[in-house]
């Protein structure tokens, strides 16, 4: 069974930064496409960021490019979301997915992914 544990959420004023993690257990971490997303109150759950099994290739939204980056210790079966010039904006639910399947690239669509966190709360106060 995969599980994955999300922390690192907070509160902060705009500005900050914040490094997501997101520990992974019960398959091989290092097979998998990854990805992060975010909800925030009253709105649909939104792509943030994913990054592929290997590392070498991500992708991110508009929103957050240039400010967030991802990335993965394949080592530690860890993903990370170090998020830089937080806004308040930027206020949601934070979640890692994983796909049940092995994806050679990236991944965009939520749809794709199988398992999810339980979420962190990201705060950004004015």
């Amino acid at each position: 069974q995969v599980q994955l544990a999300e922390s690192g959420g907070g509160l902060v004023q705009a500005g900050g930064s914040l490094r997501l993690s997101c520990a992974a257990s019960g398959r091989t971490f290092g097979s998998y496409t990854m990805g992060w997303f975010r909800q925030a109150p009253g709105k649909e759950r939104e792509f943030v960021a994913t990054i592929s099994w290997n590392g070498i290739t991500t992708y991110y939204a508009d929103p957050v490019k240039g400010r967030f980056t991802i990335s993965r210790d394949n080592a530690k079966d860890t993903l990370y979301l170090q998020m830089n010039s937080l806004k308040p904006e930027d206020t949601a639910v934070y979640y890692c997915a994983a796909p049940r399947r092995s994806y050679g690239g990236t991944l965009l669509n939520p749809s794709l992914y199988d398992y999810w966190g339980q979420g962190t709360q990201v705060t950004v106060s004015s």
